[in-house]
């Protein structure tokens, strides 16, 4: 059986991007892998949505998406 990995919250901290997944998982994964929000202030940080059904996350203001599925294959 195939579980399309699909998130329900995110969070930035000062180390990690964190994201809650629907079925449970939680995933941490280094910020220093996304230059964008290590630049990035705490507003533009937190001002972020999930697209499509939760496959990804966006931030406007940085112009950055990262997809769940590349999170799951690379942590």
């Amino acid at each position: 059986m195939k579980i399309d990995p699909v998130a329900i919250d995110a969070a930035v901290t000062r180390d990690a991007l964190l994201v809650s997944l629907a079925d449970g998982r939680e995933l941490a994964t280094p910020i220093d892998w996304f230059p964008r929000l290590v630049g990035a202030t705490r507003a533009e940080r937190e001002n972020w949505r999930l697209t499509g059904r939760g496959e990804a996350i966006h931030w406007p203001d940085l112009g950055e998406d990262i997809e769940i599925a590349s999170l799951l294959r690379t942590s």
